[in-house]
Formats: structure tokens, C-alpha cells, sequence
């Protein structure tokens, strides 16, 4: 059975309780270890996210500036972010690169989420494919 790192635990505070109840029940009896990556994001942060692959180098992640349109992992009225990025754990590092496993993970969580009523939207089924994102829906 996997558990939580400290990480991850700290990247769930603030989010949704619902979401936070997917993800523990999730990691309980997952097929692939994950861990959470992301979790609040602020608004500067979220915009320094938006600037890759435009004003600064990298690839483009995400379409949300942080301003004009927000990132459900910015805090809602309610106080709670509604996303969380997460990514495949083995070998004793976070693996970025491994759609595949992320997938089967995925698969998992939504599975989970239905299981206890509670929707929920994965990055990977968007236009703009966002394999470790899941949100509230």
C-alpha cells in the first residue's frame, strides 16, 4: 500500500476537501505510486508559469495567466484550490516523463472519484493535453 510523502501531504493543504478525499483514498490502493506536485498555487506564481514558453524559455503549460483567467489552482472564494498536478513515483524519483503510467494513474483516480461520487476532471482528456492535472468539476 502507498502513502503519502510529506510533500505531497503539503501540497494537498488548501485544496478542496473533495478533491484531497479523492487523492487519499486514490493512494490507498493505487496501481503506481504518485506523488503530488502541485497543489495553491498565488497569483505570481501562476503567472510565472504562464510566462514559460512565452516571455521566458521553456514549453508552454498552461493557458491560464493567473489574472484574466485563473487557475483552478488558485483559491476560489471559498478559500480552496480545486486542482492538483501529480506525477508517477518510482524508483525513488518523481518521473515527469512517463505518460503511460500517468495514464494508468489516471485512470485510477477517476475510477476512485466515481466510486465515491465525487466529479472530477482530468487534464488528459483536454485539447490542450495536461496529463497531471485534475480538478473538480
Amino acid at each position: 500500500m502507498a502513502i503519502f510523502s510529506k510533500r505531497s501531504k503539503n501540497n494537498l493543504k488548501g485544496i478542496h476537501p473533495n478533491l484531497v478525499k479523492v487523492m487519499n483514498e486514490a493512494i490507498k490502493n493505487t496501481p503506481i505510486d504518485f506523488t503530488i506536485t502541485d497543489g495553491i498555487r498565488t497569483t505570481e506564481q501562476q503567472k510565472e508559469l504562464y510566462a514559460k514558453g512565452r516571455t521566458n524559455p521553456g514549453k508552454i503549460v498552461t493557458n491560464a495567466d493567473g489574472v484574466r483567467n485563473k487557475s483552478n489552482h488558485q483559491p476560489k472564494a471559498d478559500g480552496y484550490g480545486y486542482a492538483v498536478d501529480l506525477y508517477p513515483y518510482y524508483n525513488g524519483s518523481v518521473q515527469v516523463n512517463d505518460d503511460i503510467r500517468l495514464r494508468t494513474i489516471a485512470s485510477h483516480i477517476l475510477n476512485t472519484a466515481k466510486s465515491l461520487g465525487i466529479r472530477i476532471e482530468w487534464g488528459g482528456h483536454w485539447k490542450f493535453r495536461d496529463y497531471p492535472h485534475f480538478e473538480l468539476k
